[in-house]
């Protein structure tokens, strides 16, 4: 076993261990967002360096140190950087817990780090749970009526997702005898067609799991925890579950559906029928119900539920895509990572704005253009990819996911999408409108500090890339979709 591989992962127990540790003695806390900052630069700087490398699995092949998690591991990397550049604003809110913020954002970023690399049952149920109690102690930081009851919400929803993950995992087991992917593989394609058909347990196995990682992405009917909770948790936190969460939710479904379920062809096309059914009704709630939201964070957590759906576009592509063709894969990736950029930026505005009104409300934002344009423009630039507007990230992203969906039979998917897309603009520019066509309450300015600012700066630059050159980044993605190439 190489420990060598495993680095950024210690590396982040580590500094999580010292922040706690440092929060005892020391009186300035600013220096724990430095270390915790320091630690994920030493891990990022590890994990780039093993890109491009032939690694062999660690752990007794339970873990993959493959192009695929080395590019999840720097996304999510890269997530906790600016979580906790953003925050160090918003800490004065629960400035006597901030130790145990940084550590649990750190521990949570772990977790996701090891759901994108583990290629067993059991690793992947261990790795969720870690990542998923460190977020339900984030969500309840605040220990306010609407924060309590968001963290509670969360709990017990999340442990009954979690129930029925474990029980579709026994019973993919119960068939199979085995917890690692590839060999469950191997089990399902040595058996004829008719024994798999006549094997409601496997069936129903596969079906649990859906349901399971459809709560984390929060696809719909699984979204019931999205609005009550975005809204409920600290600002930073609701940035970090409607992105890393999401993106570690992906990252799992992409290596366990392709890894175990990719063959025989039929039970791809089959799984890829539920998700393309999934992302069709997940879009379109999504944006429906988010038209009248008043509170910009509900508005943004009916946003996510949408954008899970596009997201799943590329998984069903994946599931009707030959062996060779990555397209669907590759497009998620991207997807992904712009979606990281745009609804990071998005939510550190909104951090810096809602510190200064007290107010998460649509209209208090009235007159924003004036009173603070930088956070304003750069809250557009964001909201305009999100809607998939040139020249930001979002169209690139849309349109990559889009013609993967085109090339393998679901026209029907992506008209559905288009007319989503549309319809999400009203919601969108609505908040734009307010903001710059609006009459201000106060001429008074809002301030921020120069680590939200540099946070802010470093999204928008990623929004603008990714949406003008996007070709750095796509190489990228297809290279660690490569990983899904027969």
């Amino acid at each position: 076993m190489n420990l060598a591989l495993f680095i950024p992962e210690i590396t982040l127990l580590v500094i999580a261990a010292i922040v706690i540790l440092l929060d005892l003695f020391i009186e300035q806390k600013r220096w724990l967002a430095q270390v915790s900052i320091s630690g994920l630069v030493i891990a990022g700087g590890v994990t780039i360096a093993m890109w491009g490398g032939s690694y062999p699995a660690i752990f007794n092949n339970m873990l993959a140190v493959d192009n695929f998690a080395i590019f999840f591991k720097m996304l999510f990397l890269g997530i906790a950087f600016l979580v906790i550049l953003s925050s160090t604003d918003y800490v004065s809110k629960f400035s006597k817990f901030q130790g145990e913020y940084y550590a649990l954002v750190l521990l949570a970023t772990l977790g996701m780090m090891l759901m994108a690399a583990t290629t067993n049952l059991i690793a992947i149920y261990i790795a969720l749970e870690l990542t998923s109690i460190s977020l339900y102690a984030l969500v309840g930081f605040l220990k306010d009526k609407k924060s309590t009851e968001a963290s509670l919400k969360y709990l017990l929803l999340g442990a009954v997702a979690s129930a029925v993950l474990l029980y579709g995992m026994a019973l993919i087991f119960g068939f199979t005898g085995k917890t690692q992917l590839g060999e469950i593989a191997q089990v399902i394609q040595s058996l004829p067609p008719m024994t798999l058909l006549a094997s409601p347990g496997l069936l129903l196995g596969i079906v649990l799991l859906v349901a399971g990682f459809g709560f984390k992405i929060a696809a719909v009917p699984f979204q019931m925890w999205v609005p009550d909770v975005y809204e409920g948790a600290p600002t930073p936190i609701t940035a970090y579950l409607s992105v890393a969460s999401k993106a570690a939710g992906f990252a799992v479904i992409l290596r366990v559906f392709f890894s175990a379920f990719g063959l025989p062809v039929w039970l791809s096309l089959n799984w890829g029928l539920i998700f393309a059914a999934l992302a069709a009704i997940s879009m379109t709630v999504g944006n429906i119900i988010a038209i009248p939201q008043a509170n910009i964070k509900r508005m943004l957590g009916y946003s996510s539920i949408a954008q899970a759906g596009y997201l799943m576009v590329g998984l069903a592509a994946m599931g009707m895509a030959s062996a060779e063709n990555i397209l669907g894969q590759s497009g998620v990736l991207f997807f992904l990572a712009s979606y990281a950029f745009t609804n990071m930026g998005a939510f550190i505005a909104i951090i810096a704005i809602s510190n200064k009104l007290n107010s998460d409300l649509i209209e208090d934002y009235s007159g924003m253009g004036k009173r603070a344009p930088l956070l304003a423009l750069a809250l557009t630039l964001c909201l305009i990819s999100l809607i998939g507007m040139p020249p930001a990230a979002g169209f690139m992203a849309k349109f990559y996911i889009f013609n993967a969906a085109i090339q393998n039979g679901l026209l029907w998917l992506v008209i559905i999408a288009v007319i989503n897309s549309v319809v999400s603009a009203y919601y969108y520019l609505r908040v734009v409108k307010v903001m710059w066509l609006g009459e201000a309450a106060s001429a008074e300015k809002v301030p921020s500090s120069g680590a939200l600012r540099l946070a802010l700066l470093l999204c928008c630059i990623g929004v603008l890339l990714l949406g003008v050159i996007p070709g750095y980044a796509i190489r990228l993605a297809q290279l660690a979709a490569n990983i899904f190439a027969y």
